[in-house]
């Protein structure tokens, strides 16, 4: 009984340690998106048995499939709307795992309209898997996938050819695509893109090696999910820590509270508070189990200091020899996801890690036909728009740019009328003062109101107040 217990325990433990691969698919209408992945949960034995009747009885009464098959979309496609239109219009996400690896799959729309459920699925992802009909070759909805997919710094590529079955397997189709399709990514800067012939109707080089491909020599699409590497993804150079709660439960215990953006912090380690740049160690790394003599993103973690500084939410603890930019303008690519148009003379709120501020669209610099990739002359953005901007906030951010560090590299704009995140944001550089457009922030000059230093204290911490609320207030003692 004991030794049972043992296996179980020791097979909890395995299964906790595997690591998160999250990816998505993208493809044009009918590429085979939903049959992918219902076909990688059908064939690797994750569906339990009511899954199972309730799919074979699903493909009888609305499947697409054909007489007596099954549709292995229906797994993905669960919206009414979904399945009467055999189309994906929402993301879904679907969970299995493996003996090496745990998955979270984004099954993400293909019709235009719905970029920004792309940009939604794939904000998180470390691989994507681009769907192609055989038939059709690389056409332009394969471009403007490809091109999101750049954006959104994906570092993993894997080109997909599907429908080869309906192509008797050509090895000369496949090659073509292939070639086309390298050249494509060579353009955008993509180096690690992986390219299989496969049919998902029937499985072909999905789960299993088939054998009306000899003349293909890779490993099956699963088989190379479960051994990509993405520890690599993260980057563990530059240590960020966005604060984002002040643990006080007694007079003895003070900690910073949040989830570790990017790099690794070690007890004893200096460190400098921003905005602050006041310096410290760490004196311990706090969690739920007990203490850690080190710690890396992502893990949710709390740090007590050897000294005590005053540091809030929204503040940032990084390394004195690894700053971040800090400032509070920046050249970014947006991503309008708001069905009302940009209009610049509105002030959002910017969500930045667990900084909330004021900003304003400066300028548009330009914007991209996604499906050419061509920069158009700069004009206010609609739905599903993409292009470059300025942006300056009421505060002071630390950030990185985008494709350095996707943690602190990302924003959101939220409209402060109808609260909706009206966009999303991927920062490419900073900017100097010389090539931004000021906000009006309020100042107060205390000596000139006749405010003595002993009231310094108060004000400093109703000006802090009000920072959190993404306001900013210069004062001047």
């Amino acid at each position: 009984m004991k030794d049972n217990k043992l296996d179980i325990r020791a097979f909890l433990d395995a299964d906790e340690k595997k690591d998160l691969l999250r990816l998505l698919t993208a493809g044009s209408v009918d590429d085979g998106k939903s049959t992918l992945i219902g076909r990688l949960l059908f064939d690797s034995k994750k569906l339990y048995e009511d899954q199972l009747q309730a799919l074979e009885r699903d493909s009888k009464r609305v499947g697409n499939a054909g007489a007596g098959e099954i549709d292995y979309a229906l797994l993905l496609d669960g919206l009414k709307a979904e399945r009467e239109e055999g189309i994906t219009i929402d993301v879904a996400y679907r969970y299995f795992s493996t003996n090496q690896r745990k998955f979270i799959i984004a099954d993400t729309p293909g019709h235009e309209q719905y970029t920004r459920n792309m940009i939604t699925g794939g904000s998180t992802a470390n691989l994507a898997i681009i769907l192609v009909d055989a038939r059709a070759g690389v056409i332009t909805q394969t471009r403007r996938h490809t091109f999101l997919v750049s954006l959104l710094g994906i570092k993993h590529i894997v080109l997909a050819v599907n429908k080869m079955d309906l192509v008797d397997f050509s090895q000369e189709v496949f090659e073509k695509i292939k070639s086309e399709y390298l050249s494509l990514t060579t353009q955008l800067g993509i180096e690690d893109v992986t390219c299989f012939p496969i049919s998902a109707k029937k499985g072909d080089n999905v789960v299993e090696k088939s054998e009306r491909t000899p003349w293909y020599g890779g490993i099956s699409l699963l088989e190379y999910l479960e051994t990509v590497p993405i520890h690599r993804d993260r980057n563990m150079d530059d240590f960020r820590y966005p604060v984002q709660y002040v643990l006080r439960p007694n007079l003895d215990f003070r900690g910073f509270c949040g989830k570790i953006a990017s790099g690794i912090i070690r007890k004893g380690d200096e460190i400098v508070a921003l905005p602050s740049m006041k310096r410290s160690r760490v004196k311990s790394i706090v969690t739920y189990e007990g203490e850690l003599d080190e710690a890396f993103c992502p893990q949710s973690v709390t740090l007590c200091l050897e000294d005590e500084i005053d540091i809030s939410r929204g503040e940032m603890i990084v390394r004195p020899d690894n700053l971040p930019h800090i400032g509070r303008s920046f050249e970014t690519m947006l991503v309008w996801m708001d069905e009302e148009p940009m209009n610049r003379g509105k002030q959002f709120f910017l969500k930045h890690n667990t900084n909330t501020t004021r900003a304003t669209i400066d300028r548009v610099e330009y914007r991209v036909d996604v499906n050419t990739m061509e920069r158009l002359e700069g004009k206010d953005f609609r739905l599903n728009e993409i292009g470059c901007v300025s942006i300056t906030t009421a505060k002071t951010l630390f950030f990185d740019s985008y494709k350095d560090n996707r943690a602190t590299g990302a924003f959101i704009l939220i409209d402060p009328i109808t609260n909706n995140t009206s966009a999303v944001g991927m920062i490419v550089r900073p900017l100097e003062e010389s090539e931004t457009q000021e906000l009006d922030i309020p100042t107060l000059d205390l000596p000139k109101l006749g405010i003595g230093a002993e009231h310094y204290e108060t004000i400093d911490k109703a000006v802090r107040e009000l920072e959190r609320q993404g306001l900013e207030v210069k004062v001047i003692k």
